[in-house]
């Protein structure tokens, strides 16, 4: 279940009559527990699953300890519930005690307690979250109205959308959005004191509609008029007296066509039931990105899910900009004149998202401006000033329409409740209508619109693709900026995905920004908004976005970054690797980091890490404190190690593969065949101890192939598709019996897979030994000395793939030119190898006592056997003496003194010299 589908269950259970004896399972019911379930709990011993020890309790392994009590028994009860002493032995994660009164619950693990009124529940409803696996952020606990509305207003979307088909088009969807946004302000109206009067919006629709909704529509409609037209225009109008309480609001939202959908009894119930709820505690950074799933299909699901927490946005807001206003706040003190210069720079500065969605960004950046400012009017004695900060220096581009409406709102309502807190109601009421007609946020695809036309860094005036606040874009249209010059940051969460997942247009987007001959193809889409802003800060300024971390690892960097550096900027910050994670069950928990560019000049650079700063010195295209390098594939070894090649490429359709059971039943009717197989093994294979075979033919062998007539329909089968030219034209027809890239070891060969998950602590390296083919789905050493084996399983090593490898999903790519072939290591000494050597050996040993484990089973971080650890612990710390005499600290440091000696050796080996590094 989702946040929105739980609070309703909460909601319900709450208003309904309290049943003592019922109360248990309806409260598990209202978190997603089946009927099922549900009998098997209200059974205690034999076939049940209720294993409390308390009278009349309810235990749920892994869940809950709940129970009903006698009224004024419920700290009695609660105390002896905590007592229990199953609640260790079956890990019970919440307590809870109510007599239909009062409520006492506590996390056990966290001590987070909940005392309430009954009646209050559903008002704690963010408290159970968690409970129900829902990883929720304090907003959301301390202001459940956002939920609430979202939830309510997705079931009159619902059944407008139902009954009203013809509104469910593309054609008409933009209406049906723009109509779900007048309905959001006069909610937030009405509860604000905007409109006069007690709930005059809902109580007005509820006295004048019918109750079967029948002409809810044209109430609707007569209302809309009305906030539509200046008082000088409304007696000719011929508006019902009922209406004539609304003012006018201007802003185009209210402009245009007054048509609504068709209403049903269920709609007009939702729509009275919407109106119930005081919007005045709205949050619109939150309420913004949850409205966004109400408009469209696929993210309904997830509904009251989608937002992100305010933490994670000033992990870019604050040392894009933020933090030096404050630091400036700070050291002005109480000098008026300071004070002055820096609210007239805020005024200046604009705020450019140019992928903002429903404009979480763009709304804390002012909410917090605002606060910044606040301050600065009362250390100057001018509490009640007007805000200097015009809301439309707060611009964005959104592909949808409706996000970009709810976006305006999202703004308006903030620079509206921050007029409340920071002057009064008073002067908020008298400056908030009717609203500005100027469009700030653009409606468009951000990476085919100039984005100077939208937000430019200097002067007054701005081309915008809207004619008001609301309304579709007919011509282009200009409107005034209300400062001139000034700063301009650019912020936000531009869309990731991968090269492999985008779509023809998003290809074409992203040709269009890079030009011909790019390799845009091989890009995430992220890329387009970096080499944009980029371009956009040529001039001057700064930029910083979310993305997830493949922009700075792998292939992704040598196509992005030397261009941003060409250019003379610089990152000037970064937040290293981070969950940016949704208030969701199902979350996929996106590793992000966040990185901000600046145009140069120099100044304090930071690295972000687990809430800690770092000052460095220099942050390259991996985030990492060092030189601007970027790691270039490398046809050898720059520190002239063993050439490293890919497996076998068999060519074959399958024909050359074997499973165990095909093996034995061949070996079975032709013992003469065991010369022709042997074990083959890929990443998969290797990783997971999987059996597989191959038919392995030297050309002295084929004619004994031949002759064994399940091999020569093999054979056969591989001519055929050889010649078919489905790959690679006829090559290899006149030589079916071979594998197209046919090598083996003389002795032993070190197999590296190509693919392997990211969880693991060490690059998962093999030894196997002749009789055995490595396929190419991994990378081989052949022949190679042990030493190179404790080299690549090393934390050093993995510290190094870790940026450099491309990804699958999440897991690593393992390649040869970038990865091994770019490794930096110092000139080992005799020693040296004789003491890796060493600690290969031990590896593979400790490897081997936990036979028939397999790479899989062994690698799993928190659970490596204690000798294996061991052995690796040792590994690293040779490795980690062979590069600074002692141990590192952390990755940090070993990535640090991995680039500086990468710098050098490409630096020498760039430059002419006589013979070779010793092998």
């Amino acid at each position: 279940m989702n946040a929105v589908e739980i609070e309703e269950a909460i909601y319900e259970l709450a208003q309904a009559p309290f049943d003592s004896a019922e109360f248990p399972f309806q409260f598990l019911a209202a978190f997603g527990n089946n009927e099922v379930t549900l009998k098997r709990l209200r059974k205690v011993g034999s076939g049940g699953t209720n294993l409390s020890d308390v009278p009349g309790a309810i235990l749920q392994r892994n869940h809950i300890h709940l129970a009903v009590c006698e009224p004024g028994k419920v700290r009695e009860t609660f105390e002896a519930l905590k007592a229990s002493a199953k609640n260790s032995t079956y890990r019970i994660k919440l307590v809870l005690a109510t007599d239909g009164e009062s409520l006492e619950a506590e996390y056990l693990v966290t001590g987070e307690p909940l005392a309430c009124p009954y009646a209050e529940l559903a008002e704690h409803f963010g408290y159970f979250l968690p409970f129900a696996g829902i990883t929720t952020v304090q907003e959301i606990k301390e202001n459940p109205i956002d939920v609430r509305a979202t939830g309510r207003l997705n079931k009159l979307y619902v059944e407008l959308l139902t009954h009203n088909p013809n509104w469910d088009t593309d054609e008409r969807r933009s209406d049906m959005n723009h109509f779900m946004a007048r309905l959001i302000f006069c909610f937030f109206a009405e509860d604000t004191d905007i409109f006069h009067g007690d709930s005059l919006f809902t109580r007005t629709v509820d006295r004048m509609s019918a109750p079967d909704g029948s002409n809810t529509d044209a109430v609707l409609g007569t209302l809309f008029t009305a906030m539509n037209l200046k008082s000088d225009d409304r007696p000719s109008a011929g508006l019902h007296g009922w209406a004539l309480a609304f003012p006018y609001v201007n802003g185009g939202l209210f402009s245009g066509s007054t048509e609504v959908p068709r209403f049903t009894r269920a709609a007009r119930s939702y729509l009275l039931r919407i109106g119930e709820l005081n919007w005045r505690q709205i949050n619109p950074d939150i309420f913004g990105s949850m409205i966004q799933a109400v408009a469209d299909k696929e993210e309904r699901g997830s509904l009251g899910m989608h937002y992100t927490s305010v933490p994670n946005i000033l992990k870019v807001l604050n040392p894009l900009f933020l933090d030096d206003l404050r630091s400036h706040l700070e050291s002005a003190e109480d000098n008026k004149a300071k004070l002055l210069n820096l609210r007239k720079r805020m005024a200046h500065i604009r705020v450019f998202d140019p992928a903002c969605g429903s404009g979480n960004f763009l709304v804390i950046a002012y909410k917090e401006m605002r606060k910044i400012e606040a301050e600065i009017n009362r250390r100057r004695g001018e509490e009640d000033r007007k805000s200097d900060i015009p809301i439309n220096n707060f611009r964005g581009i959104e592909l949808n329409d409706f996000p970009a409406e709810i976006a305006r709102l999202a703004l308006i309502i903030a620079e509206f409740q921050c007029d409340v807190l920071y002057r009064g109601q008073q002067q908020a009421l008298a400056t908030v209508l009717p609203l500005d007609s100027k469009n700030w946020i653009t409606c468009g695809n951000a990476l085919r619109i100039d984005w100077l036309s939208v937000c430019p860094p200097t002067g007054t005036e701005v081309n915008l693709q809207g004619d008001d606040l609301f309304t579709a874009p007919v011509d282009q249209s200009e409107i005034d900026f209300e400062n001139e010059g000034g700063e301009t940051y650019i912020c936000g969460n531009p869309p990731y995905v991968g090269d492999k997942f985008q779509t023809d247009s998003q290809k074409a987007d992203l040709k269009s920004v890079l030009g011909p001959g790019s390799k845009h193809k091989a890009m995430d889409y992220i890329a387009g908004w970096f080499w944009k802003a980029s371009q956009y800060i040529e001039k001057g300024g700064a930029f910083a976005f979310v993305s997830t971390n493949s922009i700075c690892q792998g292939v992704q960097v040598p196509i992005i970054w030397p261009q941003i550096f060409d250019r003379g900027q610089e990152i000037f910050f970064a937040h290293k690797d981070f969950y940016w994670s949704n208030n969701a069950s199902n979350n996929a928990n996106v590793i992000c980091v966040v990185v901000g560019v600046s145009s140069g000049g120099g100044g304090d650079k930071y690295i972000y890490r687990d809430s800690q700063r770092q000052a460095v010195g220099n942050i390259n295209a991996y985030l990492v404190n060092g030189p601007n390098v970027i790691v270039e594939k490398h046809s050898q070894s720059i520190s002239g190690l063993p050439e490293m090649v890919a497996g076998n490429i068999p060519r074959d359709l399958g024909n050359f593969m074997l499973s165990s059971n095909e093996k034995e039943k061949l070996l079975q009717g032709h013992p003469e065949a065991a010369v022709l197989v042997r074990r083959i093994l890929g990443s998969m294979e290797f990783i997971n101890g999987i059996e597989r075979y191959c038919l392995w033919i030297d050309d002295d062998r084929a004619a004994l192939a031949s002759s064994i007539p399940f091999i020569k329909n093999r054979l056969d089968a591989i001519v055929a598709y050889r010649e078919s030219g489905s790959e690679r034209g006829k090559l290899g027809v006149d030589t079916p019996h071979r594998f197209e890239r046919t090598i083996t070891a003389k002795a032993t060969s070190i197999i590296v897979p190509r693919v392997s998950s990211e969880k693991r602590p060490h690059i998962p390296v093999g030894l196997l030994g002749n009789d055995v083919v490595i396929s190419d789905a991994a990378q081989a050493i052949y022949d190679a000395p042990l030493y190179v084996l404790s080299l690549i399983c090393s934390r050093m090593h993995l510290a190094w793939v870790s940026l450099t490898a491309g990804r699958m999903k999440s897991d690593l790519r393992y390649s040869s030119g970038v990865c091994y072939n770019s490794f930096p290591i110092p000139l080992l000494t005799d020693q040296n190898r004789i003491d890796l050597t060493a600690c290969a050996q031990e590896i593979l040993l400790a490897r081997e006592a936990h036979y028939p484990s397999t790479i899989a089973d062994l690698y799993i971080a928190d659970q490596m056997p204690d000798d294996l650890r061991r052995a690796h612990e040792r590994n690293d710390d040779v490795i980690d003496r062979i590069y600074i005499g002692r141990r590192f600290r952390n990755d940090t440091e070993r990535l640090e003194k991995l680039f500086d000696l990468y710098t050098k050796m490409t630096a020498a080996q760039a430059k002419p010299k006589k013979g070779g590094r010793a092998k």
